[in-house]
């Protein structure tokens, strides 16, 4: 059972670096593309260039953990239009997300997180591109809200996960980032499950704001007696998550590890 963490708020890893036994993967967040004041296009991290001198200690630092065997993949996508603006010049933009990947070889997979709507058929390209330049050992994953996988209309993306999953396209789709902001429980999952998604192919995620103390725990309990299978949990974002928040949030895949002795 894997313990994840979404990483956007850079406040430094040194607590967990501590204990990386405990974290299988690290999430950097978040990609995203556009032009500068100058009208000149290029990839961000955030508000920045992936190579801004204010990234050297997360660069550092997640160079550590994957020393360490805990796996660092960036996201692509949230809130804004990072798809509108790399499908609208894909020859452009992809070729910097493959270099930034390349100069920085610790990322071993990338999430796409779509929450603007997208052509169905560009989702598919992006995954063969990115399969076909960096292999199979490199995950690919996808970070849909809950209602996305529980139904197969179509969702924030305006396409079906569904059709995506089982077109040949989403054979290399390596597990799912499940947004269960709202409704982080074992019904969201048994949901899932029984519209065709297998629980080793799906992290529930949930936000450090949605537990007080460590209730997260009872909630864990329950999901994995349901499904001892499932592939893990992850929690938007590091910086604050409980029980101990911005004190120690390595505490929260500590408590999750415990769970499995």
């Amino acid at each position: 059972m894997e313990t994840v963490y979404y990483y956007q708020t850079f406040d430094g890893l040194d607590k967990l670096l501590s204990h990386p036994k405990d974290i299988n993967m690290i999430i950097i967040s978040s990609i995203h593309f556009g032009k500068d004041k100058q009208g000149i296009q290029n990839i961000y991290l955030n508000d920045n260039l992936p190579d801004d001198k204010i990234f050297d200690i997360l660069w550092k630092e997640t160079k550590e953990l994957s020393d360490k065997n805990v796996k660092i993949k960036c996201m692509m996508g949230g809130a804004g239009y990072a798809y509108r603006q790399l499908f609208s010049s894909f020859d452009t933009y992809y070729p910097m997300l493959v270099n930034m990947i390349q100069k920085h070889p610790w990322i071993s997979g990338i999430d796409l997180d779509i929450e603007e709507e997208v052509d169905l058929n560009n989702v598919k390209m992006l995954i063969d591109r990115l399969d076909q330049d960096f292999g199979n050992d490199f995950t690919i994953s996808m970070a849909p809200i809950s209602s996305s996988l529980e139904n197969d209309g179509v969702g924030m993306g305006n396409f079906s996960y569904k059709e995506l999953y089982n077109s040949d396209q989403g054979k290399r789709i390596n597990w799912f980032n499940c947004q269960a902001y709202d409704s982080f429980n074992v019904d969201t999952l048994s949901r899932i499950v029984n519209n065709g998604y297998p629980a080793n192919k799906i992290i529930m995620g949930m936000t450090s704001t949605s537990f007080t103390g460590d209730t997260f725990i009872e909630e864990i309990k329950k999901i994995k007696k349901e499904y001892p299978d499932i592939k893990g949990f992850y929690d938007w974002e590091y910086f604050d998550a409980p029980p101990l928040c911005q004190e120690d949030p390595s505490e929260w895949c500590k408590l999750i590890k415990e769970l499995n002795n």
